[in-house]
């Protein structure tokens, strides 16, 4: 083999390799078409448009910058690929009071909005794909405000006594410490010795983001990435639960 061919081997190995996981998915998410509901498919017509809520822009950048993503995935594999549906509410709810089974798997449009696709790097804590929704339905099922859970597990998760072994690391740089004078602030975190801990910039654009996090909403046959089902059989079950991670 000679160096001229070894060289041209070796550029089309990467440059291959470059177009297929850079080049192609950026000028798909860069212009995604929309996707129609079919009546025979899916029950109902018209156009399937995700809505989401809160200052997402610049949330998904605080999350970002500090390493979320090193630790939290927002990615729920298609059965194909993995077992992330059988995960006790990562791909939404089995038994949403409102709407029943909410569970499903990732879409691409599941990241507009966002300049990064924030699909993770490793699964030590919890995917994140419906953590909205998991917070508002089930940590806070009994009146809780959502928005305060997040902010006290920011601020330091382990005082929650049923997360005392979380790995989650404390932002306390996201918070500020004010001497009270006359009443305690409404958005107080914590309160002692006089002081209140209130949540600063940073950590409320950063639980507005992670409050806009509910992608379990239904989703075009089309996009769906389960096996197809024959005529008059009945729809497979998701895949056996899965223990949780931490």
């Amino acid at each position: 083999m000679s160096f001229r061919q070894f060289a041209f081997g070796l550029t089309a190995s990467f440059g291959i390799a470059w177009l297929a996981v850079v080049i192609v998915p950026f000028f798909m998410m860069r212009h995604l078409k929309p996707v129609e509901f079919k009546e025979a498919a899916d029950g109902k017509e018209g156009i399937y448009f995700p809505k989401s809520a809160g200052r997402v822009t610049n949330g998904a950048e605080v999350y970002a910058a500090n390493g979320c993503a090193h630790c939290h995935s927002q990615l729920i594999r298609p059965v194909y690929a993995g077992n992330d549906l059988g995960r006790p509410d990562w791909a939404g709810l089995k038994n949403d009071e409102e709407r029943g089974d909410t569970r499903r798997q990732s879409n691409i449009f599941d990241y507009q909005g966002e300049k990064f696709a924030q699909i993770g790097l490793s699964r030590l804590g919890p995917d994140l794909s419906n953590v909205g929704r998991r917070v508002e339905k089930i940590y806070c099922k009994d009146g809780g405000d959502p928005k305060s859970w997040l902010l006290s597990h920011l601020y330091n998760p382990r005082a929650n006594p049923k997360l005392v072994t979380s790995k989650c690391p404390s932002f306390p740089f996201f918070f500020e410490t004010k001497e009270i004078e006359g009443q305690v602030p409404a958005n107080a975190i914590t309160v002692k010795d006089g002081e209140a801990v209130v949540p600063g910039p940073e950590a409320l654009v950063l639980v507005d983001y992670l409050l806009s996090l509910k992608r379990d909403d239904a989703v075009p046959a089309s996009m769906n990435h389960l096996p197809p089902v024959p005529k008059g059989a009945p729809k497979p079950a998701a895949p056996a639960a899965a223990a949780p991670q931490g």
